[in-house]
């Protein structure tokens, strides 16, 4: 298992920046032979989503067939978080690559909703059901 929380952060708990506003984190598994699974964590926003596509690209660099994303520690998203995770979308379907996410919390599903992206991922309530489904 592996952790990379924003950089100048303490265990991916604050910014660092004395702003008191909670930093992205990222916990990555192999649960199987073909997956990676990346928990996300915190705040993924404009200040922190370049951070998260650099760590989901070396993530990339060495993930099977099927990279999962898990939403549910995810606090907030603004548009820039969405415009990353349609980014990893886009090199998942370049490289052949299942994309699963994991649904996030109430407000972070309305923000896929009220972006109108909602139908372009393919999203489970639990990571069983992605192993489930194959």
């Amino acid at each position: 298992m592996s952790s990379w929380p924003r950089r100048g952060t303490e265990g991916g708990s604050t910014t660092g920046e004395g702003d008191g506003v909670t930093a992205f984190g990222l916990t990555v598994q192999h649960p199987d032979f073909d997956t990676v699974q990346v928990s996300v964590t915190g705040v993924l926003d404009l200040a922190r989503a370049y951070d998260f596509d650099d760590a989901m690209r070396r993530i990339e660099r060495s993930a099977p067939g099927r990279l999962m994303l898990d939403l549910r520690g995810v606090e907030f998203i603004d548009t820039t978080g969405l415009a990353r995770l349609l980014a990893v979308r886009r090199r998942c379907l370049r490289a052949g690559r299942r994309l699963v996410l994991v649904r996030g919390s109430r407000g972070v599903q309305r923000i896929f909703a009220v972006a109108a992206i909602d139908h372009q991922f393919e999203v489970v309530a639990d990571p069983a059901e992605a192993f489930a489904a194959g």
